[in-house]
């Protein structure tokens, strides 16, 4: 399973490289997300020991969140501070994915019923 790591790490490392190269918007982990994607589609099958190790992740998920939460406790003082403004931004970024997501399904689906 240790081999499935580093495939991936190392699939994170190239898409970090590949984004410092190409002085890229995308992150360098969403580019080696590709690069695994693609490399499971040549594949046509994930091998055995990436299913194991993506499992492993998968139902240990909740830990990578834990440096985030840290981060947010380490400053309570700021959101405390801003709270009403960051409320207010989250409410409206909330509604405005929510009706771009609505409009864009929508369109899609009288796209789709008019072919």
């Amino acid at each position: 399973m240790w081999t499935a790591f580093v495939a991936i790490a190392l699939a994170d490392v190239v898409g970090e490289v590949i984004a410092r190269l190409t002085r890229t918007a995308i992150p360098g982990p969403v580019i080696g997300m590709f690069l695994v994607l693609a490399a499971l589609l040549v594949a046509r099958r994930a091998p055995p020991e990436i299913e194991r190790a993506s499992d492993f992740l998968t139902r240990h998920l909740s830990l990578f969140f834990v440096p985030a939460a840290v981060g947010v406790m380490d400053q309570v003082g700021v959101l405390r501070r801003d709270a009403a403004p960051i409320a207010a931004a989250l409410v409206v970024s909330t509604l405005v994915g929510l009706v771009t997501s609505a409009l864009v399904f929508s369109a899609l689906l009288r796209r789709s019923r008019g072919s």
